[in-house]
């Protein structure tokens, strides 16, 4: 299991924790999965959030010589070489 450090702002994730996705992220950590910390603060700031959610769900699942999981691969595989939990 991956371990991810505490989130720099604890008010982003409090906040965000008591929020709607609040269950998400509890059920998340009962299962042993890590909560990645862009979640919190799309969680904290939703409408602030909402174009980069879109911009990123269009960039990952939207029309391109690549297939979905392709561009997972390469998420992955990038984040890994820059020792960050995808």
């Amino acid at each position: 299991m991956v371990k991810m450090n505490p989130i720099f702002l604890n008010e982003v994730e409090s906040t965000a924790k008591a929020g709607p996705a609040g269950e998400r992220f509890t059920a998340m950590e009962a299962e042993g999965i890590p909560v990645p910390q862009i979640l919190y603060l799309f969680a904290f700031k939703p409408r602030m959030t909402e174009h980069l959610s879109r911009f990123t769900q269009e960039l990952m699942r939207g029309p391109s010589p690549l297939s979905p999981g392709q561009r997972e691969l390469i998420a992955a595989f990038t984040s890994r070489r820059n020792q960050c939990p995808f």
